[in-house]
């Protein structure tokens, strides 16, 4: 009898297959689509190029329908050859404080996408700042009053674009950042909603009530039913058309922090991508500093995890602009420059 169950456990660890996870990786340059297999390894994977938007001198854009079809062209690709019932299910990683405005029922962009690194709400903020509220905002969010959040973002669209002043009289707005557009538009239920790192790089988010801050909304013109619902980083998101859940959400530099194992209060992670971001987990404590960004890390098992934060705007799209003016022929060759100095 244990000789025939050892057979059958054998012959059932033969045919059983190994289940998979998907990592959504929507970043400022491109998309990314990763098959992982339990053991952590990539087994399967997909890019695509983000086209980049300059309307005006420092405005920076992105078309939200292509992000959305680059993230469904990289989950039909991963899915080929693969059954979704061996998926458990997709964490979303996204590009963080780039504004995205939709109509609720249609589910249709109104504007480009305004990215993070736009500085077009630069008057905005000027004007809040002669007002006075740069230190209460940097008190209750963690954050400096600057073009780079999505606040005064959400507050230049709602007063400059028509499609989205219609949308809002009729009750329809929605907002989000690049993660919440995708999860209204990649899951059945259509869910508004965010996670908290995510939530606390929108500047309208106290990162001590855990709530959006009906004051600053109220300052910004902001009304509150436009936002999602914030949630923590690890739950459920929705389904997806191919029945997968979405089951975790954080923004892509604290997804970073977390993927570097950086779980112990003062373990720090340095990323270099379209720019180069510093965080440092600084644990259950929010901690402040002016010269830093205090910001959420994540939220799991109704914990919240703090982070302090340097951000350095333009790494990789200098070395970009570097080899495009002709000052280097490709990127390889900044390291003899930098050590020619």
């Amino acid at each position: 009898m244990a000789r025939s169950s050892h057979r059958f456990l054998i012959f059932f660890q033969q045919v059983v297959v190994k289940l998979f996870t998907i990592s959504i990786d929507q970043g400022t340059s491109s998309t990314r689509v990763f098959l992982v297999n339990e053991e952590g390894r990539i087994v399967k994977k997909f890019q695509r190029r983000i086209t980049q938007i300059y309307p005006k001198p420092g405005w920076v854009e992105h078309d939200p329908n292509e992000i959305l079809e680059t993230v469904k062209d990289g989950l039909s690709n991963i899915l080929e050859g693969v059954n979704p019932k061996d998926v458990k299910g997709i964490g979303i990683t996204n590009q963080r404080e780039t504004s995205v405005v939709w109509d609720a029922e249609s589910g249709k962009p109104l504007y480009n996408a305004i990215v993070w690194q736009c500085r077009r709400t630069a008057p905005i903020c000027e004007e809040l700042k002669r007002k006075g509220l740069d230190d209460l905002i940097k008190d209750r969010t963690g954050l400096p009053l600057d073009p780079y959040f999505s606040g005064t973002k959400i507050k230049w669209l709602i007063e400059n674009v028509d499609e989205v002043k219609e949308s809002l009289k009729r009750g329809r707005l929605r907002f989000g950042t690049i993660d919440s557009f995708l999860i209204h538009s990649l899951t059945r239920e259509r869910n508004h909603l965010t996670d908290l790192s995510n939530a606390s790089r929108t500047m309208l988010f106290n990162l001590r009530t855990l709530k959006w801050d009906l004051d600053i909304l109220e300052y910004l013109s902001i009304p509150m039913d436009i936002l999602p619902k914030v949630v923590d980083s690890v739950g459920y998101f929705g389904e997806t058309i191919h029945g997968i859940p979405i089951l975790s959400v954080m923004g892509d530099q604290q997804s970073a922090l977390f993927g570097q194992l950086c779980f112990k209060e003062g373990m720090v992670k340095v990323t270099y991508g379209t720019g180069a971001f510093i965080l440092m987990n600084t644990g259950e404590n929010l901690k402040s500093s002016k010269k830093l960004v205090s910001t959420i890390a994540w939220g799991m098992d109704g914990k919240v995890i703090y982070a302090l934060e340097g951000s350095i705007f333009n790494c990789g799209t200098l070395i970009d602009w570097l080899v495009k003016v002709g000052l280097v022929s490709k990127p390889s060759e900044t390291e003899d420059v930098a050590m020619s100095l």
